[in-house]
């Protein structure tokens, strides 16, 4: 069953592997028997649902997430149960091609300041400075 990512992209199920673990940290003996963390792998690089340029935005989103092979690699382990750390791994993953599927916004246009905005910086430059040299010693106090 394909996996909706946004109302034009899709993912098959194919091409998400997900694997229990055993999760880290503290939990006695429940955390050393179960392996109820959940490792995610996609591989964005050999995905053919990813048009290019949400496969580009996404290797800058994922950052450390991803291996030299072109693997999205995340681990869940959040939760107790297994099958809600599944749903927390996918969650994950497809909150980031969402992101990486939103179009970059438009760059911006650089704008030279008003002749009025320059003046009203160089009024409140000059105030400014009134107000400093009012605070020195008195002049003729010698």
């Amino acid at each position: 069953m394909p996996i909706e990512v946004t109302q034009s992209l899709w993912l098959d199920d194919d091409e998400v592997q997900i694997r229990a673990v055993r999760a880290s940290g503290p939990g006695g003996q429940h955390v050393n028997k179960v392996s109820t963390a959940i490792e995610l792998r996609f591989d964005v690089r050999g995905s053919p649902s990813l048009p290019e340029p949400v496969r580009a935005r996404l290797y800058k989103l994922s950052g450390n997430r991803l291996t030299m092979d072109g693997v999205v690699v995340l681990v869940a382990q959040e939760h107790r149960s297994q099958e809600m750390n599944r749903q927390a791994a996918v969650a994950r993953l497809l909150d980031l091609i969402r992101e990486a599927a939103k179009p970059p916004p438009p760059p911006r246009k650089k704008t030279k300041p008003t002749y009025a905005s320059k003046l009203r910086r160089l009024d409140g430059k000059t105030k400014r400075a009134s107000v400093k040299v009012l605070r020195g010693r008195p002049k003729g106090d010698d």
